[in-house]
């Protein structure tokens, strides 16, 4: 059995997101289902999708216009004799464009033989069966060649692919109605504290109702996996016992509060009653230093601290690859946009800090700014909140209209 740690292993934010990529990069998914194609929007391919015919199947048009020779329009204004018409789904592919001919031309049809480009149709004007041009084309401008997207027999689509909507035509185009995608991670919730209650309950002076257990289970979802809630655990250890015991039988298990220093902060305790390894058990962070990571009867568990925004951010920063790589994909890096702040900060040093913050202004011209919040059990402000402001473990301050580092909610 591991023993538990006699001096905690608080790591740097880079470090503990490291560690638990490195450990995501272990982990295999438990096994895979069939679904039908919408449903498979947000999950992860299990198998390779390979394209069934050349991508496009023919030379395809790529503006609405004339199919032409192009060396036609060595000189300018010309004048060429409109052959045929050729729609988008044409069946007919008969028609050949010879020297001083055009065809007029749909996006998206067979471009015929004998023409080697587009001119698009704002550069001509048509009299009868005659097209004046009035710009020149190069050959091969406008027209998509055959097999240039794909070939047939490549793969399109590699497993590990999580399926959105560009994933998803490409499956509709190899006609994929049913799709092999890997199967979503259980995840076991499991909130600790005496101070909690359940959300239909009527909270005592100093009690507040279980929002952990909720917003995890929006953020599983979110993240690929099926969160299973298994209530609240005492502050006392058979009740811990046997709630761990049940949320080890998950793929996951996430423990919100008793991870902290206190008498009745039990859970590292009770851990290691099943043999637990503990990779860190905190960050250089603020929200959410307290954060711990391990492993018990092969199972990987993180025990993120109880305030309701630790547990949000921790959940995003280190809990999120790990429950991705056991959906089969690769965990997505963590990438931060940058925006100009809009009013100063002022901080402390020593900690890399992930504080709520808004997000404005339109196109490239965003500003941000920190919410007004009350600390990292202030939910009402993070609701209102739609980023987090991250601010380097050297700053104390940063002046407005700055750049800084922003993650997106």
């Amino acid at each position: 059995m591991a023993a538990l740690p006699q001096q905690p292993v608080v790591l740097s934010f880079e470090e503990a997101r490291r560690s638990v990529e490195q450990h995501a990069a272990q982990v295999r998914p438990r096994g895979t289902e069939t679904v039908d194609l919408l449903t498979a929007s947000g999950r992860v391919l299990a198998e390779p999708v390979i394209a069934d015919r050349d991508f496009p199947p023919f030379r395809r048009a790529m503006r609405d216009g004339y199919a032409v020779h192009s060396a036609d329009l060595a000189q300018l204004p010309a004048t060429l004799d409109v052959i045929a018409e050729i729609k988008a789904g044409a069946t007919d592919m008969s028609v050949e464009v010879r020297v001083g001919q055009a065809a007029a031309i749909m996006t998206g049809a067979p471009a015929p033989a004998g023409a080697d480009a587009v001119v698009m149709v704002e550069y001509t004007s048509v009299s009868e069966n005659r097209v004046l041009v009035t710009r020149a084309v190069g050959a091969g401008d406008n027209i998509v060649p055959a097999g240039s997207e794909a070939r047939k027999g490549q793969v399109l689509l590699e497993p590990g692919t999580q399926l959105g909507y560009s994933e998803t035509a490409a499956l509709a185009s190899v006609g994929k109605t049913d799709v092999v995608v890997f199967s979503r991670p259980a995840v076991a919730i499991l909130s600790t504290g005496d101070e909690v209650v359940g959300i239909s309950e009527r909270p005592g002076p100093s009690q507040i109702r279980n929002s952990n257990s909720y917003s995890l289970a929006v953020q599983v979802r979110e993240a690929g996996g099926e969160p299973k809630l298994l209530g609240i655990a005492r502050d006392e250890v058979s009740s811990l016992r046997t709630l761990i015991a049940q949320g080890l039988q998950s793929d996951l298990l996430l423990l919100t509060g008793g991870v902290s220093m206190g008498k009745y902060d039990l859970v590292e305790q009770v851990l290691e009653e099943f043999g637990a390894e503990f990779l860190f058990t905190g960050a250089q962070i603020q929200p959410g230093k307290p954060i711990v990571f391990g492993r018990a009867r092969g199972k990987y568990f993180f025990g993120l601290p109880g305030n309701p925004v630790s547990t949000m951010v921790t959940f995003e920063l280190f809990a999120k690859p790990l429950l991705q790589a056991l959906e089969g994909a690769s965990p997505a890096p963590l990438t931060f946009l940058h925006a100009r702040l809009k009013s100063e900060i002022k901080t402390k040093t020593g900690l890399k800090r992930f504080l709520p913050g808004l997000l404005s202004g339109e196109f490239e011209q965003c500003q941000v700014e920190l919410a007004r919040w009350h600390g990292s059990g202030d939910v009402a402000a993070t609701a209102r909140a739609n980023c987090y402001i991250v601010i380097p473990p050297d700053r104390e301050r940063i002046a407005a209209g700055e750049w800084v580092a922003v993650m997106l909610r």
